[in-house]
């Protein structure tokens, strides 16, 4: 009788690699910088223009030499339960790439 242990080893270890082939891999044309962006700056948030507007942050863009600061916004949502879900800086093994933010 095998031991349970490596039983459940080899299964976790299966699992994994099946994830890891799942991974979607960045859309065709992706520009890749090769160092991390810098931390995000803190922003002072002031009072929404009104009920159905939601804070974008700011995040750091790449202009083809260095990073640059673009500040955050409201945007008002494009429905009642509109939910933003932040862009952000995705590592790859050529560097690293935005993703951009959406609503959803």
């Amino acid at each position: 009788m095998k031991p349970i242990r490596g039983s459940l080893f080899m299964l976790t270890g299966g699992s994994l690699l099946f994830f890891a082939a799942c991974a979607v891999p960045p859309p065709p044309g992706t520009v890749f910088v090769p160092s991390a962006p810098p931390f995000a700056q803190t922003e002072v948030v002031a009072v929404a223009p009104g009920p159905d507007y939601v804070w974008i942050r700011g995040y750091y863009r790449w202009d083809g030499g260095n990073y640059v600061w673009g500040p955050g916004r409201w945007e008002r949502r494009p429905h009642a339960n509109a939910v933003w879900i932040d862009g952000h800086w995705a590592r790859h093994t050529n560097g690293y790439y935005w993703v951009e933010g959406s609503w959803r």
